[in-house]
């Protein structure tokens, strides 16, 4: 494919010398839809109608510190461990526009004052930066992976952390929007990601987002868009009621060692106008909790309560992340720098790949996947009495199943009558294996007493409610 390439010397604020569609294979040739919001605005769909399942992974350093052929083992790994979103950064957290990606090729030429420069992207031969990009896009197009593309990190814009430089203005952002927008509009697989783990603080910080927005669109990009936030925090806060924001997206983080992330979903889900959220940032698995090695690492059971947390809280999908994995660390010991041995970084990308919890993601999916268009809500009316801490319970329904999740096992004394029939059948599903318990046939009246077939951390359960 040709891309128009621009000079050193191009001062082109809108890069009218740069506007390089795509048009191939980044057109749906590979059958991906796009994605929609849907009617009652609470899920995602593609462009026939059909609801979409987002469970994400996390890989902000795919397009900088991937090669081909390792981009290709990443992708295909997570395809065939049912992942939809990819979740990557074009301008990258570390040091993105300052050290070269994998040929050594940064993505951006220099100002006069020696500063990258956003209007001046490197589109100088078949391995160019922007090509490198779009060999990433097309594979994981290729095999039936969205991608939810950040065109920068946010220390680009508020380096209250990072290693920037802040080289963004209302006015380069929008040009560079533009031209994001003009090259990838005929991309299926790509959902737009504003932001870039950084908050809001001045109207400068606002005027680059929003202007980045507006350059996207402008340029031709009817993508979905949203927000990353910083930490602890969703795009609600800041961008509930821009026009441009599509859905919600929260980072519930890596601080808390008991995980709420369901009470930022169930914020959300209240909001109106109603939009769809989801958690695009819950606690990493192997990452210190608290970014502190003393305080031990979160494992499989805490990725796998976030993601049941916010699904029977009302988010749309989830996403899955690897402290190793968003950073593609390539030692197996590393400080949080990769300067020299340390306890921060535990293990490389690749032995990452196969954790536990990215395996049993999977599972989520295929136990919720089915209902989502089905009138799927959260309803923690639910439960007669439920636990506090560790032991807090979520739930969920449709008109003919309630979803129950219990973190640690015990019991559930659940409400019968808000799914239809007579009766009830209760099963007791393992996000663990997928494995299905069946339970009791009982009238779906009253209160009734049903107890997971065991109790103790990393026995999590979820109950399965059927009218008959």
């Amino acid at each position: 494919m040709e891309h128009t390439n621009l000079s050193n010397e191009s001062k082109e604020s809108d890069l009218k010398n740069a506007e390089a569609t795509r048009t191939e294979p980044g057109s749906g040739a590979y059958g991906l839809k796009p994605l929609q919001v849907s009617a009652n605005r609470r899920y995602l769909e593609t462009a026939d109608g059909a609801p979409f399942f987002w469970l994400g992974d996390t890989a902000w350093e795919l397009f900088h510190r991937l090669s081909r052929e390792d981009a290709e083992l990443y992708l295909r790994t997570r395809a065939g461990q049912g992942f939809t979103v990819i979740q990557a950064v074009l301008l990258a957290e570390f040091a993105g526009v300052t050290t070269g990606n994998a040929y050594g090729r940064l993505p951006l030429g220099m100002n006069d004052e020696g500063q990258p420069d956003p209007q001046r992207p490197d589109l100088d031969g078949p391995y160019s930066y922007w090509d490198h990009a779009d060999f990433i896009m097309d594979t994981a197009e290729q095999l039936g992976l969205y991608i939810a593309l950040l065109p920068t990190w946010g220390d680009k814009f508020n380096r209250i952390g990072g290693k920037g430089p802040e080289i963004f203005t209302a006015d380069n952002a929008a040009a560079y929007g533009r031209w994001l927008g003009g090259r990838y509009k005929t991309q299926t697989n790509v959902i737009w990601v504003l932001g870039g783990d950084r908050t809001l603080t001045t109207s400068r910080h606002f005027d680059v987002v929003n202007g980045m927005a507006k350059g996207l669109k402008e340029g031709g990009a009817e993508q979905l868009m949203t927000f990353h936030p910083k930490g602890a925090e969703s795009s609600s806060h800041h961008l509930h009621d821009e026009q441009w924001l599509d859905f919600n997206m929260i980072q519930s983080g890596h601080g808390e060692r008991e995980i709420t992330n369901y009470v930022r979903v169930q914020s959300d889900y209240a909001r109106e106008p109603v939009k769809p959220t989801v958690d695009a940032e819950p606690c990493y698995e192997d990452i210190p909790v608290g970014f502190n090695e003393a305080n031990g690492y979160f494992d499989a059971a805490d990725v796998r309560r976030a993601a049941y947390y916010a699904m029977l809280s009302g988010a749309f999908g989830h996403t899955y992340g690897h402290h190793s994995v968003w950073s593609m660390c390539e030692g197996r010991h590393d400080t949080s720098g990769f300067t020299e041995p340390g306890p921060f970084f535990i293990m490389s990308w690749r032995e990452a790949l196969r954790r536990p919890g990215a395996e049993q993601m999977r599972h989520l999916r295929r136990l919720l996947e089915p209902h989502l268009g089905d009138g799927f809500a959260p309803n923690q009316m639910l439960i007669a009495t439920n636990f506090g801490g560790a032991n807090y319970m979520t739930a969920a329904q449709t008109s003919t199943t309630a979803f129950i999740y219990c973190p640690n096992g015990l019991y559930v004394d659940a409400v019968m009558g808000y799914i239809e029939g007579k009766e009830a059948v209760a099963s007791w599903y393992s996000p663990r294996e997928e494995l299905i318990i069946p339970g009791e046939r009982v009238p779906n009246e009253g209160i009734q007493r049903f107890a997971a077939p065991n109790s103790g951390r990393g026995n999590d359960w979820v109950l399965i409610l059927e009218g008959v």
